[in-house]
């Protein structure tokens, strides 16, 4: 199977939990699913300040223009040259800007409360399903882990990618841990994140592309990929989101 097919396979068994997961939600009118209540009620019991502080500081990374500052980060590690920066970046951007217009779109359609107000420990606004800060932090690390890639083998940026993912995980338990949103917004965060991930990297994989000035061949697949014509067996690929 070649990567554009296991990426499509991805983003259909992607589609599918998280369609499944927001019908679920939306019949029982954003009331909590099983298992909610639970995983809300324990770190009302294990709130101690240094906790809450930490908590407080992981979740402030998936907001706000940290994410935006380091997906042009992302762009710039990505390219080459003058020229492939600046596509690098308006790319990486543009996947970040039209993913949260998708989220946002959904949240509006599924308007699901959060958990009562009296629970929380830090600020919070808008509806609750998906996490806007459990998704925003899973695509930013995830156009990271893409720009690492470019630059490297994929044993070399497996350290790099691990801890991506412990950011973006941690930033999505933080809302919980907060009491301000339920489990249940959280995967479906990581869940759209994930989608939105493949379907990018399926909506670039056809057609050349200019990385650093030079054509790429078309169909590298998603992010991570060995190019047709490029190099191979664990070399930096240049692939764009």
């Amino acid at each position: 199977m070649t990567t554009v097919r296991r990426t499509g396979a991805a983003a259909c068994l992607l589609l599918a939990l998280l369609t499944l997961l927001t019908v679920v939600v939306a019949v029982r009118h954003g009331a909590p699913l099983p298992g909610d209540r639970a995983l809300h009620r324990w770190p009302l019991d294990h709130r101690p300040p240094v906790a809450v502080a930490t908590a407080r500081a992981i979740t402030a990374t998936g907001t706000g223009v940290v994410p935006y500052v380091l997906v042009v980060v992302a762009g710039l590690i990505a390219g080459r040259g003058g020229k492939g920066r600046r596509y690098a970046v308006a790319g990486a951007l543009t996947v970040l800007a039209l993913g949260q217009a998708v989220r946002y779109a959904l949240m509006a359609t599924v308007s699901r409360p959060r958990p009562a107000a009296v629970d929380w420990a830090t600020t919070a606004s808008g509806f609750s399903f998906p996490s806007g800060h459990t998704a925003t932090s899973a695509l930013t690390a995830g156009l990271l882990a893409w720009a690492v890639l470019t630059r490297s083998t994929s044993s070399a940026a497996r350290p790099t990618i691990a801890v991506l993912s412990l950011w973006a995980v941690a930033v999505g338990l933080s809302r919980v841990y907060l009491g301000v949103h339920w489990a249940s917004d959280v995967l479906g965060g990581w869940l759209f994140a994930s989608l939105w991930l493949c379907l990018a990297a399926l909506a670039t994989a056809r057609g050349a592309r200019i990385v650093g000035g030079r054509p790429v061949d078309p169909s590298p697949g998603p992010p991570g990929a060995p190019l047709p014509n490029g190099p191979r067996d664990g070399a930096p690929r240049d692939q764009l989101p």
